[in-house]
């Protein structure tokens, strides 16, 4: 299983309180349209002063299903929300290896 993390920080012109209502609320229902996600969860930063603001987990079976879900309408619109509401975006694409 592929998992996309990706660190969000909040566009300049939004408080935490805004952008964690808009991540959570918000842009969670461009995830539930992408083909081929089989599990999405945030984690919203405690502070202001966090160098992220959020952490979002994105599952797929595999990179091409990855490729598919983001290169997808759907995809796209995700995409173009995220840098509407956001100054900063990283993606880490990893394989999650669980210890306990």
């Amino acid at each position: 299983m592929l998992k996309v993390v990706s660190l969000l920080k909040r566009a300049e012109n939004m408080s935490h309180e805004e952008f964690a209502k808009w991540v959570v609320e918000d842009h969670v229902e461009f995830a539930k349209r992408l083909p081929g996600l089989r599990k999405y969860t945030v984690s919203v930063s405690n502070g202001e002063d966090a160098p992220f603001d959020s952490v979002n987990e994105l599952y797929f079976d595999d990179e091409d299903a990855r490729v598919a879900a983001f290169g997808s309408e759907h995809g796209k619109a995700a995409a173009a929300d995220a840098a509407a509401h956001t100054t900063q975006r990283i993606h880490l694409l990893t394989t999650e290896h669980a210890q306990l």
